[in-house]
Formats: structure tokens, sequence, C-alpha cells
């Protein structure tokens, strides 16, 4: 890495992951700015850390987005790591989700994440070196009922993390894609509030449907213990200061498992494999 002081973006950081990474981020000497909508948990972070800029942003607000894009690109010193953590989930069958609930969704997740990246890659491009984190999921390989549309959004950060990391290796730039598990943070939290009561307002033909996938996944957690974000935010911190960092890391809660079974079970296989598991295999409705 290089003696000077270096400039880090961290979005989604005024709580879980995005947090615990800027946090550690400026440990290490990096000038951070924390990104997120919420601005008075932002500055109480930089009050309690040394090293960290506040600065409120909304991704699914495109004008907010291109002021904040502006913002990246008139700095005098060009960020030389981006974590593009922001993000959240909604949940429901496909037939349940609204077009205008999946489209703020991809915004955030999906958007707005390219739109930052767009605008912090010219000064990693004049620096010839930088690095890009993509906070991705294991939803990112698979998905499970009744999260189409939030693994939709990061499959599609998986695809556009493999295209930039060949495209910007010339220049010196390393792109990594981090996939959590379960990770015990507010994202299941905002989840449930983003989500509403979907048992409230899905057709009948659906609430066995919910009832028996909330169970087989509530059945995973029974005595289970959920790692908290430092986890993923020490991997990520990893990345950074590697040399030569792996193109892409997981870890969390069922991480393993799911994704082992994913690379090494054929489609089929599979689809077999998560029915089960998520208990609606002997459904009939």
């Amino acid at each position: 890495m290089e003696e000077k002081r270096q400039t880090a973006l961290v979005t989604g950081a005024s709580s879980g992951i995005g947090r615990e990474t800027a946090i550690k981020l400026a440990g290490k000497g990096f000038q951070v700015i924390a990104a997120a909508r919420r601005m008075e948990r932002l500055e109480e972070l930089a009050r309690q850390v040394q090293g960290i800029l506040p600065r409120r942003v909304d991704l699914s607000d495109i004008e907010d987005r291109e002021k904040f894009c502006q913002y990246l690109s008139d700095l005098p010193e060009p960020v030389s790591v981006l974590v593009n953590n922001a993000g959240y989930s909604i949940r429901g069958a496909i037939e349940d989700v609204s077009l205008n609930d999946a489209k703020r969704l991809f915004e955030v997740n999906l958007f707005g994440l390219i739109r930052v990246t767009q605008a912090c890659l010219p000064g990693m491009r004049a620096l010839r070196f930088g690095t890009i984190v993509n906070i991705s999921s294991m939803a990112g390989k698979f998905a499970f009922p009744m999260s189409g549309v939030y693994a939709a959004s990061k499959y599609a950060v998986e695809a556009v993390s493999d295209a930039l990391r060949i495209e910007v290796r010339p220049f010196g730039i390393r792109v990594v894609a981090i996939r959590p598990g379960f990770i015990a943070t507010e994202f299941n939290d905002v989840g449930n509030e983003m989500t509403g009561d979907l048992l409230a307002r899905t057709d009948p033909d659906y609430k066995p449907v919910y009832q028996a996938s909330g169970a087989g996944v509530g059945k995973m957690f029974v005595n289970a213990t959920v790692p908290g974000p430092e986890l993923i935010a020490d991997i990520i911190l990893e990345a950074v200061m590697s040399d030569a960092p792996k193109t892409a890391y997981s870890a969390g809660f069922m991480s393993k498992v799911f994704l082992e079974q994913r690379a090494t079970l054929d489609d089929d296989a599979f689809d077999r494999f998560l029915t089960e598991t998520t208990g609606l295999t002997d459904l009939k409705v």
C-alpha cells in the first residue's frame, strides 16, 4: 500500500457491516468517507472515530445520487478504496412484490453501486491502483423462496463484479466480491420494515407457502450462533490490505453449507436440496 494517506469510501456506513468497515479502515490510517442516509448516525460515528468524514446520500434518489457522485469526482484526493456496501432486502413471492418496490431496491443495490463505482474509477485509473469491494451475498449464487427480487439484485452485483474485475485489472485496480451468509445486524429488521405484513396482503393461496418457508428457514436458527458484522469487516480489511486479494470471499452463518452445495450439485439436485431445506418439498396447496 502507498505510504501517503489514502481516501476510502464506504456506502451504507451508518450501521452493521458498513459501520464496522469504516471504523477498521480509519484505524489503518485511511481518510474514510462514511456515506449513508442517516446523517445523525454518521455524525455520531465521526465524533467517536478519528478519520471519519460523514456524508449523507440516498442512493435510491437519482438526483441525490448524482450530487454525491459529483462530489466524489471533485475530491482533491481520489478514492482509492471503495466499499459498495449499501443495500437492503425485501421479501415476498414474485407475484406479491410490486414493480415499484423492486425498482427502488435495484436503485440502491445495483444502480447505485454501478454509479458510485463509475464516479470513483477515473481517479483510480489516474492513480493506477485501487480496490473495489462489492458486498454481494450468498444469495448472489442462489435464491431462497420469497427472496427472488433481492437475490436478483445480488446476482447482478456478481455479474458486474466479474466483468469489472477483468476490465480494470490493466490499470492496477482490484475488484473483490464478498458473499456474507446470515449476519447479526439491522439488515433483517430493515427487510421486515420494507416488506411489511406479507401474510395480511397476499392471496390465501400463498399463505401456506409463506408459512412453510418461514418455518423451514426458522429451523436453521434453532440453537444457532450468528456472527456479528465484525466478521465481514475483518474480511474486507484483509482484502483491501492484501497484495493479492482473492476474487471472492464468503463467511457467515450457513454460507459454507449453501455455497458448497450450490458449487457441487447440478441445478436439479440443488433445487431439490433448497426445496427440502426450506420445508416446501411436500407442500401441496
